[in-house]
């Protein structure tokens, strides 16, 4: 996209761009790939339009100075349209949008399933970071041959540590001498989120999380994406320690189409 006084320039309708290629990464889980540069920063997304579909938040996975690319996974309807999508096809994309992640030091990353998508680029800017990722499922887990440092946790036990990302952070962080860790970052599902918040509360660690919401606009226009006073897809997709505590909702309610506060359980049914 243009540049102009060294600012990148964020078209609000869709430019049409041509998939370059398509890497599966896991079950149900593909990477499609664009050569274009949207100068995207870490944690930020984009809209993806699927002509006679929908339109939908995609974290940016892979990115430089050249390419870049989102990870989906299958899950419902435009998810499954996206999937079946090969090379050469084209797809409507506006953005990027939110705010990203800081760039700390001494960070661990916490990525659950495909969560992993929305802090594999801030992996890439950090210096050294302490990687954990967590999935069902071995054939689950993304990014294995990507990042080959990991600490691997799955919830059947078929590969890494048998139990969650949480209990592997946890671990971490009751060792944590000298300040090893300073800041946890994290995307994935949001009890896991939850739950990672808590622990950073207790022994006392920044903390930053990127939350998912029901986003129409994706700058700030139709409030689908509200939590508490939150416009999601405009104060963050990413929010710090002091922010996720005084989002009661965080954890424990979403919005669905209509604008109906609902418990997230619902609220992740809505998108099966």
């Amino acid at each position: 996209m243009k540049m102009q006084n060294n600012e990148p320039i964020r078209n609000e309708i869709p430019q049409i761009m041509e998939i370059s290629r398509v890497v599966s990464e896991g079950k149900g889980q593909k990477s499609f790939f664009f050569k274009e540069n949207i100068h995207s920063k870490p944690g930020q997304f984009i809209m993806l339009w699927i002509p006679d579909v929908d339109e939908k938040p995609m974290a940016i996975s892979y990115y430089n100075k050249n390419e870049f690319a989102i990870t989906s996974q299958v899950v419902g309807k435009f998810t499954k349209a996206l999937d079946l999508m090969k090379k050469g096809g084209k797809v409507g994309i506006r953005g990027p949008y939110g705010n990203g992640f800081s760039i700390g030091q001494n960070a661990c990353v916490v990525g659950g399933g495909v969560g992993m998508a929305s802090v594999s680029t801030l992996i890439d800017t950090l210096k050294n970071p302490i990687i954990i990722n967590g999935a069902r499922s071995k054939e689950h887990l993304i990014y294995l041959k990507r990042y080959k440092k990991m600490l691997i946790a799955t919830d059947d036990g078929s590969f890494g540590k048998k139990g969650y990302t949480t209990d592997v952070l946890n671990e971490l962080l009751i060792n944590n001498k000298k300040n090893k860790i300073r800041i946890v970052y994290a995307c994935g599902p949001e009890i896991m989120m939850k739950k990672i918040l808590e622990i950073c509360n207790k022994y006392k660690v920044d903390c930053e999380a990127s939350l998912e919401r029901m986003m129409k606009c994706g700058f700030g226009i139709c409030g689908a994406c509200m939590c508490n006073d939150k416009i999601v897809c405009m104060d963050g997709p990413v929010f710090n320690l002091k922010q996720l505590n005084n989002m009661p909702e965080f954890g424990n309610f979403a919005r669905a189409k209509t604008g109906k506060r609902v418990s997230l359980h619902e609220y992740h049914a809505m998108h099966i």
